[in-house]
């Protein structure tokens, strides 16, 4: 019994870079959901929402659609690195982390709130780690 124990207890097991992906993904759904919400309590915030305002943008069924196709992309990313065949998943997740880096980069110009500038740093360190792991991402895996 203590043979087992003494070797998973310092085996490092090797987690697949689909795995990984997901991961990433994931960690970038719960950091865009924690920015948006902790930004309703900017002051000013709530009554901007209540004229019907989003950031820049007034709320239309066009705005809250493509805000929503917006996070629907990387929440379906948490399951499709997993799902895809390799080819497809590495294109899919270098295109779409590229794709999304620019997207936080554009949230944060003009920004000058310090929580949300630290959100989106790691933001973008996520999606840049999602375009490197599966630049990296090599078919020996698979």
């Amino acid at each position: 019994m203590n043979t087992i124990n003494r070797t998973t207890e310092k085996e490092d097991v090797k987690i697949s870079v689909k795995m990984k992906l997901s991961a990433l993904w994931a960690a970038l759904m719960f950091l865009y959901i924690y920015a948006d919400y902790f930004s309703l309590y900017k002051p000013g915030q709530m009554e901007e929402v209540m004229a019907g305002r989003m950031g820049p943008f007034p709320v239309t069924q066009a705005s809250l659609l493509t805000a929503a196709i917006l996070m629907l992309i990387p929440a379906v990313m948490v399951f499709l690195p997993l799902a895809l065949k390799p080819g497809v998943g590495r294109w899919a997740n270098i295109i779409l982390g590229a794709l999304y880096t620019a997207v936080n980069i554009g949230n944060l110009v003009g920004e000058t709130w310090a929580f949300y500038l630290l959100f989106g740093i790691v933001e973008m360190a996520l999606t840049l780690l999602i375009v490197g792991y599966a630049w990296t991402w090599r078919n020996a895996e698979a």
